[in-house]
């Protein structure tokens, strides 16, 4: 228990106050160090005689300094240096160590503990002053540090996630959630620089809700923006890997790249993304493709050479694009570098 000069329970140490805890069983040492600081108007005295206590003590009232007796019953001061210094609350909090005489052996052993000065008691009281400033103002300080930066790290974390959430809204698009063409662009860009790199094939699917239009004067635009929603997350859920990218390409048409992906597979990722954008089961009564929502998809392949652009596979996609359409689309088709080999996939109509 800790009292103050009255005798009752000592208030809470006010912000930037200086606040002495001694630990020491002799009543008389108390009195006389509490006579020594009753004329400090900014230094609170504690007071605690059971060394036992001390450190739960030293826990709850947060001391600026510790003046910790070197000689105690059940446990020594350097004992409770050691203990103070365990714990994270007073880790860093300043002790000054109090003997009944100079003994290097011992000053030496107090500074290993982690003590931070040693006095000969009783100490002249100016200079007990002086050191208990000198020591809690120093503390103070550093707390006034560690404070701001942790403000510091927190603002720029903040900072850093504002950004963040900023790029990652830019290349979002706002109706469907997923990519948007200028994430896209970018995305396919990176994508064929590494593939020319590793001579990786690079896939991408072109992707066209069918007869969106005639949806659109049937159901309304509302239907038709849940209509385009639903298909996204369709689309993303087909996407098997990290690597892969499904971007809404812009009005009804969406477009999934797909690194590292040889032509023979693309036919398989296709026939997916058909079935899982007809399994959605969205009636289109307007559709001469099914009576569900269904797409058109083109499929194109390539390994980048030096010098070429992305842009001719775009466009070899976009060709197996118009191609499924025109074959009756709910289907897909797929061009590889060379368009003399073109395959054909039908996939299964929607019922």
């Amino acid at each position: 228990m800790t009292m103050n000069e009255t005798g009752t329970a000592p208030p809470r140490p006010s912000e930037g106050a200086i606040v002495v805890l001694l630990v020491d069983d002799q009543a008389m040492v108390g009195e006389a160090i509490r006579r020594t600081l009753l004329n400090e108007p900014d230094v609170q005295f504690r007071y605690c005689a059971n060394p036992m206590e001390a450190v739960a003590v030293a826990m709850e009232v947060k001391p600026t300094v510790i003046l910790q007796d070197l000689v105690m019953p059940n446990v020594s001061g350097l004992e409770l240096v050691r203990q103070y210094r365990a714990e994270p609350a007073t880790g860093n909090i300043p002790i000054i160590v109090l003997s009944t005489k100079e003994e290097p052996a011992i000053k030496s052993e107090a500074f290993k503990m982690g003590a931070n000065d040693y006095l000969v008691k009783l100490p002249d009281q100016i200079e007990l002053i002086a050191r208990i400033r000198h020591h809690s103002m120093a503390y103070l300080a550093q707390l006034q540090r560690d404070e701001a930066y942790r403000e510091l790290r927190e603002s720029r974390q903040q900072l850093m996630d504002t950004n963040r959430e900023l790029e990652r809204l830019t290349n979002v698009d706002g109706l469907t959630g997923i990519s948007n063409r200028r994430y896209f662009n970018e995305f396919i860009d990176m994508e064929w620089k590494r593939a020319m790199r590793s001579q990786n094939p690079l896939s991408i699917l072109l992707i066209d809700v069918d007869h969106f239009k005639l949806y659109n004067d049937t159901y309304g635009h509302i239907a038709g923006d849940e209509v385009l929603k639903k298909v996204a997350q369709a689309l993303s859920s087909c996407c098997r890997r990290a690597s892969d990218l499904a971007a809404r390409y812009g009005g009804e048409e969406f477009v999934i790249t797909l690194p590292e992906t040889p032509f023979g597979e693309i036919h398989h990722i296709g026939d997916k993304v058909c079935q899982s954008v007809v399994a959605l089961k969205i009636p289109h009564s307007a559709s001469s493709a099914g009576m569900h929502v269904s797409i058109s998809v083109g499929g194109a392949t390539a390994i980048p050479q030096r010098g070429e652009s992305f842009i001719p596979l775009i466009e070899m996609a976009d060709k197996a694009l118009y191609e499924a359409k025109c074959s009756g689309r709910n289907r897909m088709i797929a061009h590889e570098h060379d368009s003399s080999s073109t395959a054909l996939t039908a996939m299964p109509r929607a019922s």
